[in-house]
């Protein structure tokens, strides 16, 4: 008359815990596809639980002071988005930001000030170039040129001033003081270069190139694309977008500071990273750099309002940095074949 032992109860119940794990992993899966949406959320939660402790976090002058110093980050943020995705890392664009700014504005205090702009973009750029040229021409690798550029850069910016400041003319402070209506002019220039950015990337041959480049730079050699000149493109747009970011430092100290942006690197990328671009290569998005710069400067106006140690930000920053990239790596292992 033995019933034996049942067994059916606890098969569907391991059935279900699997299934479980499956749906939570492939929903981690589906918001890694589409990082931007999850940065946001991030975004919009903080901006809620900082606004229920200090209410002045949502005032429009914090709105545009956050946005201000967020524009800084990502303006170079989007540069440094095609730098990845073409599986290269710039180590050097907070000294490029330093060395554009005050060549830039020795330039303007002994010749017609608008020269100024195109100097600090073409010295930006030219040290994006070099850079380039080292990573594909000599073959070296890219975290080694560019920690050395980092280098270089600011020792010429200290070189040029003598360690001191350069009076910036001010003619150029609209960049880092004016506005378009009730918007910092600094933040409507990050709008639009991140939306041509965005373009560029998607719309675009070039923008493809970079990511096939990224993606297997030997298959993309072999399919006829111009591996070197790719990514030294990226590197010179970087460059460009530093020496702009210098124009705008600049223009909002109202001098060109060799000292200025130390350890901006640090936050442009962690900016790109956090926004879901890979750092295997081969796969980014500008918006999400930019989501990324704003969520960073979410972070380092709470610590202001909430009156936290600076210690604690820097340790959050790198705790973000580390996150985003194992996520990251969880993406990539996830993803089909």
């Amino acid at each position: 008359m033995s019933t034996g032992t049942p067994t059916t109860p606890t098969a569907p119940a391991a059935v279900s815990d699997g299934a479980g794990r499956r749906s939570a992993g492939s929903g981690l899966l589906q918001l890694g596809r589409h990082p931007e949406v999850g940065v946001a959320l991030v975004i919009l939660a903080l901006a809620v639980v900082i606004t229920a402790i200090n209410p002045n976090f949502a005032t429009s002058g914090n709105i545009f002071n956050l946005l201000r110093a967020v524009a800084i980050t990502g303006i170079v943020a989007v540069g440094m988005t095609f730098v990845l995705i073409a599986g290269e890392l710039d180590l050097s664009v907070g000294s490029n930001v330093a060395l554009s700014g005050v060549t830039a504005f020795t330039v303007a205090a002994h010749l017609p000030w608008p020269l100024a702009v195109p100097v600090g973009l073409l010295v930006g750029g030219a040290v994006g170039f070099v850079s380039g040229l080292l990573i594909t021409r000599v073959g070296i690798n890219s975290f080694i040129v560019t920690l050395g550029m980092l280098s270089v850069a600011r020792g010429l910016a200290l070189l040029v001033t003598q360690g001191l400041p350069v009076d910036g003319p001010s003619q150029l402070q609209a960049l880092g003081q004016g506005a378009v209506g009730p918007v910092p002019v600094q933040v409507v220039l990050l709008l639009v270069i991140a939306v041509v950015g965005q373009l560029v990337l998607t719309r675009t041959v070039f923008g493809q190139q970079v990511q096939a480049v990224g993606d297997n730079r030997e298959a993309a050699h072999l399919s006829g694309i111009p591996v070197s000149r790719v990514k030294i493109s990226c590197l010179v747009i970087v460059g460009l977008l530093a020496g702009l970011a210098g124009l705008i430092r600049g223009a909002q100290l109202g001098v060109g500071e060799p000292n200025a942006a130390v350890g901006l690197e640090l936050d442009v990328i962690a900016a790109v990273i956090i926004g879901g671009t890979s750092l295997a290569g081969g796969r980014g998005s500008v918006i999400g750099a930019l989501l990324g710069a704003v969520l960073l400067g979410v972070i380092q106006n709470a610590f202001v309002l909430l009156h936290l140690s600076n210690f604690l930000q820097v340790l959050s920053t790198g705790a973000i940095i580390v996150l985003a990239a194992a996520f990251d790596r969880f993406r990539v292992r996830r993803a089909p074949a």
